[in-house]
């Protein structure tokens, strides 16, 4: 055995023992007559002691040459440590070292390999399995680990079965781009890698599985963005025989058992809002409810009097930062300058400070009297000591600044708190998107989404007007998971696919086999999928997923420690019969 222990299970019942233990130089420390080594694995730290007086000359001589991430394993006997060190689960003791062996030398690595390391992203990036024996990756990995076992366990005990399901599909045009698996076998011919099992395990239910789960890697080949990954990872699941009710009762009660399980938190209460209400209340269909700072609409009280700005406008919309009426110029011109990034798009904002007082303060008070700054602090549910911060213009784009307004407010003021969760429903969306620039519609969700059972009249006459029967759960202000109840007649999703502008041909060329299935006693049925790397960074009191990853993309969806994607032989391509017209 190279070890009896691991280096963090040692204490002051053990001492006496003799043990052996394998591991990582930490560091060492060589005070002449008398070697300190911090011996780490992945459960801890533990001392060894290499002593002139007591140790064989020999092993003490080849104590002196170790150096930081040497692989040795040792064998000595626990003794009580002269100080103790309380901060450590091995902290009463230390080894006194009777013999050393060196498995593995270490070049220097290129960062220190502590807590607190020296090394920036890219270069934690290029040597990952470095970075991984760090205790903050290490132990992000072993929590993600934590969750998709509760994940397991609480599936497998409503009588959820997991099943595999294919990973070389069938490539389809709706949604982001599919990233593409050419074919030797069959000339130019390609399978896709899946976006999603969603067909798969609409299949599943029709197969009679009744309950399905997967945790799952998808694939989007996006323009990626700081919090994006190429490849990703689902908790996929479909139920059959079940409404919309069934679904989130499940799931919310998969919530509610992971924040206990994980974090020790029982959630009172599970909100549940229409998307409509939280595009007008909060600005975006995933609102952060842990602060408040809804929406107020000013256009009844703000365009009666000769501001151009908001009479012009076809929204004029507030909200109030608690207890910030005390921000000096310099801080509210820095909000101003912040919304008018290009990243958020506004012109401007106005602001009005809501004294102590019960007076109004504001940078229109050429165009607008107390009473009517009165009325806008009613409306954003301003008290007193708070700054309503007003943004205008076209509606949607106003919407969508005050929101990125808001969470950057509540960042700044400390309200987005990491060990607070607040989780809640979003249903209702809409079945359909207009697209101005293709003329046609798209599918908000998919297109294997049901409508909602009182919309199905105004799919042939007003198809822009009918909700989905969909819902999102989303955590902290973050879409954590999402789902529908599924078409599962064929007539209907024929109708469907018809809406969104495939031919009949087209329709059965890409969706044939799912259609074909439906004639065979297709159920009721409809599912969810979490995105696990969201959901554990979220529980892990982070906004990044990268770290809760083994061996994450960078932005530009590169692997740098492996370099790739990377270019492949020409006689491999030769046998694909791909041949690269590059631009010079």
């Amino acid at each position: 055995m190279y070890r009896s222990h691991n280096c963090g299970e040692l204490n002051a019942t053990h001492i006496n023992k003799e043990v052996t233990l394998a591991g990582w130089v930490q560091k060492s420390r060589d005070k002449g007559f008398m070697i300190w080594v911090d011996l780490r694995d992945r459960y801890g730290i533990t001392q060894l002691i290499f002593d002139e007086q007591r140790t064989d000359k020999t092993v003490f001589e080849n104590a002196k040459s170790l150096g930081r991430e040497f692989v040795i394993q040792v064998k000595g006997t626990v003794i009580e440590r002269e100080s103790k060190n309380p901060n450590m689960n091995t902290g009463d003791i230390e080894i006194l070292v009777s013999e050393l062996t060196l498995l593995n030398a270490s070049i220097l690595p290129p960062f220190t390999i502590e807590d607190e390391t020296d090394g920036g992203e890219d270069i934690r990036m290029k040597y990952r399995y470095l970075d991984i024996r760090r205790n903050p990756v290490k132990n992000s990995l072993l929590f993600r680990h934590k969750v998709a076992m509760e994940v397991r366990k609480y599936l497998s005990d409503l009588d959820f079965c997991e099943v595999e399901t294919p990973y070389l599909i069938k490539s389809t045009p709706e949604g982001a781009r599919d990233f593409v698996v050419p074919s030797r076998m069959n000339q130019g011919q390609f399978y896709a890698l899946p976006q999603s099992p969603q067909t798969f395990k609409q299949l599943l239910m029709v197969g009679g599985m009744d309950k399905y789960f997967q945790i799952v890697k998808c694939f989007r080949d996006e323009d990626l963005r700081a919090d994006r990954q190429p490849e990703f990872t689902q908790i996929d699941c479909e139920m059959a025989f079940v409404e919309q009710e069934d679904i989130l009762n499940v799931f919310e009660g998969l919530t509610r058992h992971l924040l206990k399980e994980i974090k020790g938190i029982d959630v009172a209460e599970f909100p549940r809002m229409t998307y409509d209400y939280a595009m007008k209340t909060y600005g975006n269909d995933k609102p952060d409810i842990r602060f408040e700072m809804k929406f107020g609409e000013l256009n009844a009280v703000a365009q009666h009097k000769d501001f151009a700005v908001f009479n012009s406008a076809e929204l004029v919309v507030g909200i109030a930062a608690p207890g910030c009426a005390s921000y000096t110029r310099k801080e509210i011109d820095a909000l101003i300058d912040w919304v008018k990034r290009p990243q958020v798009g506004a012109s401007g904002m106005v602001y009005v400070k809501c004294e102590e007082d019960g007076t109004f303060k504001s940078s229109v008070d050429k165009f607008y009297d107390q009473e009517d700054l009165k009325k806008w602090a009613e409306l954003t549910n301003a008290k007193a000591g708070d700054l309503i911060l007003v943004l205008s213009g076209n509606a949607n784009k106003t919407r969508t600044q005050l929101s990125a307004l808001r969470m950057e407010v509540a960042t700044r003021l400390g309200l987005r708190k990491p060990d607070e969760f607040a989780p809640l429903w979003v249903v209702d969306f809409p079945l359909l998107e207009w697209d101005e620039e293709n003329g046609r519609y798209h599918a908000m969700h998919h297109p294997f989404t049901s409508p909602k059972p009182e919309d199905m009249k105004l799919i042939e006459t007003e198809p822009g007007k009918v909700r989905a029967n969909a819902y999102d759960m989303v955590l902290n202000g973050n879409e954590i998971g999402g789902g529908s109840i599924r078409i599962h007649d064929k007539e209907l999703q024929s109708s469907m696919f018809s809406l969104l502008g495939f031919t009949p041909e087209q329709a059965q060329d890409q969706f044939g086999f799912l259609m074909n299935a439906f004639q065979f006693g297709a159920p009721p049925h409809g599912g969810l999928a979490f995105g696990l790397d969201r959901l554990v960074a979220i529980l892990g009191g982070q906004e990044t997923i990268r770290d809760f990853i083994a061996f994450p993309k960078n932005n530009s969806g590169r692997d740098v420690m492996i370099d790739a994607p990377s270019a492949i032989d020409d006689t491999q391509l030769k046998e694909l019969y791909i041949k690269l017209d590059l631009p010079q």
